[in-house]
Order: structure tokens, then sequence, then C-alpha cells
């Protein structure tokens, strides 16, 4: 079964709110009628549901579905913006209006002629998880719930969820760009909480991608659910952390989120335009470890952040960030790509027709270095082993971070010993990576878990690393060790 035998997609040929490129070409007409330098349209339309199951019920489930048009007009650097969801022509035609406001006077280009591009198909499926029946996800759910709680006496609660949606957008350009794009995206969750002797631990695990539940063939809903409550029982054991300057190990995978944050969004060119970064005149320069090699890579099949096109029409490839420790790229979008006199680089990203597009990482991955895990964590006397990341507060235009660790464990004379808790990583990003001293081979992607906030927008993404070893970052615990 095609994609298209999968999913009606409503803005498709012959389907009831189609849009051709006729109408985009009027509508853009209209957008640049004021004298505007630029103007694009994007059509959305997005279905999406989620289910809870937790104390052995269901305990909800939602179904939602939305679709607009934004309409963007560009005169030099200003941008004016305005969107409706009302798909009929005189109310595209207010919001065309609207939107040309940024620019005063008349003209604009005499005839706009769209061709619509062939994309990639970095996440073709035969079908969609929104079409799989209810029953069957709860099955699913159900299943992972039982398995967490036959793990050990200790677990007394686990909580399973799935969250599914699939996106279709469309892109028209007065330069002539039309894009077409569905794009689905599944995210499965397992929480646990286990209690021994007056103390409590939670643990979680989680995955999914731009697929379909075909996904639990791979890991299955009982392998999330061990894993949570592995966690859970694990941290029931976990001693205070050390607090000072220490050698820190951080594992493959999830890791990557501190790469994302305290280093990924300075990288982002909107900050480099306007000089907020701390990257901001820094290319050519050394700003890493010479093992470092940072890209965003918006090609891997069915990862979370991989996009067959951008939010501006543009087709993004892996981009290079960082190549042995030189900054040699940002992340761009139109507006900065312009700015900087170069070629977009397929990272311009919103959260939905409702918002204008700014750069944004797609999936972030600092590449596999030359080291053997197992040596890396040898060579520690003592430190921590950074398994596991929570929340995390950065300062975009410095780099500082403070990082929660969810699961971590003691180094000491090179080998694991105890788990630990209350571990916090404090840091700057780009000090951070001038201290990688060794770089694992294990290079690997986080399973389908994370999502982005920028400026009041949010965004599915995917990070990713090998094992690294960073010296002297600082641990905050509770007592000097």
């Amino acid at each position: 079964m095609s994609r298209s035998q999968a999913y009606r997609a409503p803005f498709a040929p012959g389907e009831e709110n189609a849009v051709d490129a006729a109408l985009c070409e009027r509508l853009l007409s209209v957008a640049l009628s004021k004298g505007g330098d630029y103007a694009d349209l994007f059509f959305e339309y997005r279905a999406g549901g989620g289910f809870t199951f937790d104390e052995g019920i269901l305990k909800a489930a939602s179904r939602g579905v939305s679709m607009g048009v934004g309409v963007r007009v560009q005169r030099g650097d200003a941008t004016g913006y305005a969107y409706t969801e009302d798909l009929t022509w005189e109310a595209m035609r207010r919001a065309a209006e609207t939107a040309a406001q940024i620019a005063t006077g008349s003209g604009g280009k005499e005839k706009i002629e769209l061709r619509r591009r062939e994309l990639p198909t970095r996440y073709e499926l035969p079908s969609i998880s929104l079409d799989a029946p209810g029953l069957a996800k709860r099955a699913l759910l159900e299943r992972a719930s039982a398995a967490a709680l036959a793990y050990d006496p200790s677990i007394v609660k686990a909580e399973a969820s799935f969250v599914e949606e699939v996106r279709e957008v469309l892109v028209a350009t007065s330069d002539g760009r039309m894009a077409h794009d569905v794009q689905p995206l599944i995210r499965f969750g397992v929480r646990a909480l286990a209690e021994r002797g007056g103390k409590r631990q939670e643990g979680s695990s989680g995955g999914g991608g731009r697929m379909t539940t075909a996904y639990f063939e791979g890991k299955s809903p009982e392998w999330h659910a061990e894993e949570a409550a592995r966690q859970a029982v694990a941290m029931l054991d976990a001693r205070d952390a050390p607090a000072g300057e220490m050698n820190v190990v951080l594992a493959p995978g999830d890791s990557g989120i501190l790469l994302h944050e305290a280093v990924g969004h300075g990288l982002e060119a909107d900050f480099n335009r306007k000089g907020t970064s701390n990257y901001a005149g820094q290319i050519g320069k050394d700003v890493a470890s010479p093992l470092c090699t940072v890209v965003d890579d918006a090609t891997l099949l069915q990862s979370r952040g991989t996009i067959n096109v951008d939010d501006e029409g543009h087709e993004p490839e892996r981009s290079t960030l960082i190549e042995n420790g030189k900054l040699v790229g940002y992340m761009h979008d139109r507006l900065s790509a312009r700015h900087f006199g170069l070629t977009p680089t397929g990272n311009g990203r919103r959260e939905s027709f409702a918002a204008a597009p700014m750069p944004r990482m797609t999936n972030t991955i600092l590449l596999a270095g030359p080291h053997d895990p197992e040596e890396i964590v040898r060579s520690v006397k003592r430190g921590v082993f950074a398994k596991k990341f929570g929340g995390g507060q950065v300062d975009i235009s410095n780099g500082d971070f403070v990082f929660s660790l969810t699961e971590s464990y003691l180094i000491e004379d090179g080998k694991l010993t105890a788990p630990l808790k209350g571990v916090n990583l404090i840091g700057n990003g780009p000090e951070v990576l001038r201290r990688v001293t060794m770089l694992g081979h294990d290079v690997a992607v986080s399973d389908g878990i994370w999502t982005c906030g920028k400026d009041g927008q949010s965004v599915p993404v995917g990070v990713g690393c090998p094992t690294i070893k960073i010296d002297l970052i600082t641990v905050g615990g509770t007592r000097i060790g």
C-alpha cells in the first residue's frame, strides 16, 4: 500500500480542500501587492491523538484536528505574518493583505510560476498509526504496564502513554517553489515508580519517530517497561552525589541533549545574525576539541527530527557545523542565509501555520571518535558516568548550562560503582567541547523522545553522540567527595 492509499491528504489534488498552483499563485500575488520582496504560504493539516494507561485502566484518550494557512511577507529584514483557519478564498485573501502591510506602496512580481519539487522519501510508510485500531494501542500500553509491575516487587506504579500525529504541509513561495509533504510521528513512553524502605525513585523509557506501530517489532512495550523499572529499582540504592570539578563520562545517544541545548542553539543562525550567540563571528576559528565534529542531519531515516522539506520549502541535507574542532557553519533559514550571503540549509521550521519559521535543529549529532567506550571509563580514576538526562537550563548568549541527571553512577578506579542521586552538571557548552579528551566509536542517536522549545514554539528533534569523556566539569551534588 502506498502512502497516498494509507492517508487521504486533504491538500492533495482532487480532495475537498485541494490547493493547486493556480490558487497559490493568486494568493502570493495578493501578498506582494504592496511591494514586498518575498512571500510564502504555509498550508498545514494536523491530526493527532494520545492514550494514557494508568492503574490498570485507560485513563485518557484524545483526538484532535487543526488546519490553516500562514502567509508571510518580507521586506528587507522586516516580516509581516498573518494566518487563518478558514481556507475560503476571502479569508485567505484577507490574511495575505494583512501580511502585505509590512510593505508600503504597490507592485510586486508581475507573474509567479510555481514548480512542484520532488522530495526524498525519508519516512515513506505503508500506513500511519492513526489508522490502527484504538484497541490495539490500548493493548500495547497494557502490556507495558503489566511488564513493569512484574519486574520487581518494589515497583508500585506504572504508567504508559502513546502519542501520535500526522502533519501534512504544503509550501508555496514567490520565488517559484512548491513542496508537499506528509509527516507521521509517534512517541511511546513508560514511567515506573519503585518504593522500598521509605525511599521512592522513578524510572522512564520511551521511543518512537516517523514510523508506524511496526516500531514495536524492534523495541517491544515490554522492553521499555523493563528498562523503566530497572532504572527505578537501581536508583533506590543511590547515594548522595559528590560535588566539585571532576571527570564526567557521557553515555552515547540521549546525552546528545547536552550538545543540543548548550551548543546547538548557539549555532542557529538567527542568534548569530543578531550577534547574541557566543559563536557570532567565529566561523573558521577553533571552538572545540579537535576530536569534535558536529552535524545537523535531517536525512536520517524515520528519526524524530528528520524532515523531507523544511517549512520554507527547502530540502535539508546534512550540514556540518563544527569540523575537527573548527566552526565551519550555522543552521540557516531564508532570512539568515540572505544576511550571510549563503544558501538556506533547510533548517527553517515552525510549530504550526500560526507561527513564522526560524532556524531550528533537526537531528544534531556529535560524530564518532577513535576510542573504545570501555577504555574511556577505565581512564577515569574518580568521576561520574551520566547515563540519562532530565531537564536543564541554558543561556544561549554564552552557553552556560545546568542539567539534572535522572540516572548516573560513580566511577571509581575505572569502574562503575554506586548509583548517584541529585546530580547536576554545571558548565559552559563551548568550554565543555574544548575539554573533550576522549570520544568513543559508539555513536548512537536518541530513540525518538525529544522536543525542542524556542521562542514559544516546539518542534520534534533528534540528538546523538558517542561515549564522551569531559575533563573537569562541575558536578553539583550534596557534599564534597
